[in-house]
């Protein structure tokens, strides 16, 4: 397969223009960091900001501002801004609006708000996910993974346990799948892959240095490999010859976690379909041996 070339940053027509923006966001230059926060904060506000007014509010130049949209796919500022106000009027259509701005946890939230933004969270991380998930990268990795000898996956603490979900439903597919949850152990999985063979790294945010080493071990003997990340823009994504990313956003008290955890599982189950849909047949023979297998030992009332 050959190596993933480089994305011409131009968002997707479908993509959400937030998600997209924070997707790069971890790896903007300052000052272009500050512009993408301001959107993010308050897209309504920037919709009605020249770009004269939105440079001084971030403390930079207009100059910044133009290589800021360049950055996230547009020609300028004009282009961000339309694209913005398209979005919001949907948002708004949709009943979304009001809940976007207030989706974290205040201090006097009231239990039933604090569950309610919770569920919103987690279900719009899900469906933001879904929207945004590049199909042509999708369909390359099912291709792979159906047609791999062996298939490593690896992640830390919350992605841990998406790795391990695929990991498990692939393995109870027949497909030879193995989930590392040592770093030293995953990096000498990694160093004994093949051509041909398959490498996951998961990583919320695309920087944790233990899944990000596993990658490029892997790359390094011409394994695929692929991250499933928060973020686009990462050296997770870097090492990745193909890139598959959640849309969650962090809150209070990192609840925002159990959001990502959900969004990485959405796409666990995407490749893990498509995978067995490729297989049909012995996808149902396999899961009817491996079911009888597990009833055998269940206590039946």
């Amino acid at each position: 397969m050959s190596r993933r070339a480089p994305s011409s940053g131009r968002p997707d027509p479908v993509r959400n223009i937030l998600t997209h923006i924070r997707s790069l966001l971890s790896g903007m230059a300052p000052a272009e960091r500050r512009v993408a926060e301001a959107v993010l904060g308050q897209p309504e506000v920037v919709v009605g900001r020249t770009i004269t007014e939105l440079a001084e509010s971030c403390h930079t130049s207009e100059t910044t501002v133009i290589r800021f949209c360049r950055t996230v796919g547009f020609r300028g500022y004009p282009e961000l801004r339309l694209r913005l106000a398209t979005e919001m009027g949907r948002d708004a259509a949709r009943g979304n609006g009001h809940r976007e701005l207030g989706a974290d946890i205040g201090r006097t939230d009231t239990l039933r708000e604090v569950v309610e933004k919770i569920g919103y969270a987690d279900a719009r991380g899900v469906e933001e996910t879904i929207q945004q998930l590049d199909l042509d990268a999708l369909a390359k990795v099912v291709d792979a993974v159906a047609a791999a000898t062996r298939i490593n996956l690896y992640g830390l603490g919350a992605s841990g346990f998406a790795a391990q979900d695929l990991q498990r439903k692939l393995y109870r597919i027949g497909l030879s799948a193995f989930w590392f949850g040592d770093p030293h152990d995953a990096l000498v999985a990694a160093a004994l892959l093949r051509p041909g063979d398959v490498a996951f790294g998961m990583t919320h945010t695309g920087t944790t240095t233990e899944t990000v080493n596993v990658l490029r071990e892997a790359r390094r003997h011409d394994a695929v490999t692929v991250a499933i990340t928060n973020a686009g823009s990462s050296p997770a994504a870097a090492e990745a010859d193909l890139v598959l990313t959640t849309a969650v956003r962090e809150t209070t008290f990192r609840s925002g976690a159990m959001a990502s955890r959900i969004a990485q599982l959405a796409i666990v189950d995407c490749i893990f379909v498509a995978v067995a849909q490729r297989t049909y047949d012995d996808t149902l023979d396999a899961l009817r041996l491996t079911f009888t297998a597990v009833d055998d030992v269940r206590t039946h009332g």
